[in-house]
């Protein structure tokens, strides 16, 4: 299996955990009890990093994905989306504990980065989804 994709899902569960202490520590410090973003920063890294990479890691161990041109944007786009997706969560999650103001146009340019994140994340699974497709057909 390739060491690479191991070494991405390492990165990424590492990033969960840390956005899970992060989570706890910080709503605790601010005497937060609310719901906030923070709360599913640590199960989106977790989830769509550390075992989307688990999975390619394992799927291209018996196919060979990386010659096919879908999985090569698959990884260049995901791996563009997951962090922006995962960053303007962060800044969401902050400004929601801290209850800071923020003027309407700060608060939709955060929605629109943090969708654009969804979106390049979203498009990432389908491109992986349509090569795994293409190497089972050879």
């Amino acid at each position: 299996m390739k060491k690479k994709y191991f070494n991405l899902a390492l990165i990424y569960a590492v990033l969960g955990m840390v956005a899970g202490v992060f989570y706890r520590e910080f709503t605790k410090w601010n005497n937060f009890t609310g719901v906030t973003v923070l709360g599913k920063l640590h199960t989106h890294l977790l989830t769509l990093g550390m075992l989307v990479f688990l999975l390619v890691a394992i799927f291209s161990n018996s196919m060979d994905l990386e010659k096919d041109k879908k999985f090569k944007i698959f990884m260049k786009v995901y791996n563009i989306g997951l962090p922006i997706l995962a960053l303007t969560m962060l800044v969401r999650g902050i400004v929601q504990v801290r209850d800071l103001p923020i003027s309407k146009a700060l608060d939709a340019s955060i929605s629109g980065i943090e969708g654009i994140g969804h979106m390049l994340v979203g498009l990432g699974i389908v491109l992986f989804l349509l090569a795994l497709r293409n190497c089972a057909k050879k």
